[in-house]
């Protein structure tokens, strides 16, 4: 039976050998979810235009909302501070939704013995990450239009966002191997994910909650990476040193779990499926 190295050096060599491959797929992946509209891939501009206008609505004129701790915070900066939140989490849900029916919905991979399986849940963090960087534009062109200044910490936003990737391709690998023999997790993520959404500072920041609560929420890396992100792209904070240390480590240590787990459990997938 062949094998397959689970190392950590193995699960950063394989994405560096297919890298061309994974940004094929991705492409494809991309522009697949829009083929046939008359629109095409620009509605992944007017979707997050669209929710953006939507919250600014709400919170300017149905609702009284003010970001807590947010000083002088006017309802529109509500709104974008939302939004941020509802960016990373973004990336977070669709990679975690779409994970258990990776390896089930392509198994015409499965068969092809020098397919490189382990890149699949690439594919699906590249077209997350492709939705993020739309809305990542429309949040700074709402930046722009409404005179707010984009702090040159924004930058940083791609090494805040490195532990959620560790961790999101993590969950990825171990939720693609699980739904090829278990088809009914992928009925638990949808709520999983529904969960995270209240439990990871994207309605609320960390420093509202009691000292109990905090303490606990902050053990949850999603809602670091959330915090880290609004202070690099809206407050002009730059992040934690320590904190985003130990959240990449956790990161990475979650990717090299669940990457481990699927290199020994993609031996039956082809007697699975």
């Amino acid at each position: 039976m062949r094998k397959f190295p689970a190392t950590p050096f193995e699960m950063l060599a394989s994405l560096g050998r297919h890298w061309h491959l994974v940004v094929q797929l991705t492409q494809r992946e991309v522009l697949g979810r829009y083929r046939g509209s008359m629109l095409g891939w620009a509605w992944s501009l007017f979707n997050p235009l669209f929710m953006l206008a939507i919250y600014t609505l709400v919170f300017s004129g149905v609702f009284n909302t003010r970001w807590p701790g947010g000083g002088d915070s006017g309802k529109a900066d509500f709104a974008l501070i939302l939004f941020v939140g509802l960016i990373v989490h973004g990336v977070f849900a669709e990679c975690i939704n779409r994970a258990p029916a990776l390896i089930v919905n392509n198994t015409n991979y499965v068969k092809k013995v020098v397919f490189p399986l382990e890149i699949i849940p690439w594919v699906a963090l590249g077209s997350a990450l492709f939705h993020a960087v739309i809305s990542l534009v429309v949040l700074m062109g709402a930046q722009v239009v409404l005179a707010r200044p984009i702090p040159a910490t924004a930058l940083l936003l791609p090494l805040v966002l490195l532990p959620l990737v560790f961790g999101v391709m993590g969950l990825a690998w171990l939720l693609a191997s699980l739904g090829v023999y278990l088809r009914d997790i992928s009925q638990l993520t949808a709520m999983f994910a529904t969960v995270m959404q209240f439990i990871s500072a994207v309605f609320f920041p960390l420093s509202a909650l009691p000292e109990p609560y905090r303490s606990w929420l902050r053990l949850n890396p999603l809602a670091v990476v959330i915090e880290q992100s609004r202070d690099v792209l809206l407050f002009g904070r730059a992040p934690d040193l320590q904190v985003w240390s130990l959240t990449l480590a956790v990161g990475m240590g979650l990717a090299w779990a669940g990457f481990a787990g699927f290199q020994k459990a993609r031996r039956g997938f082809a007697n699975v499926l």
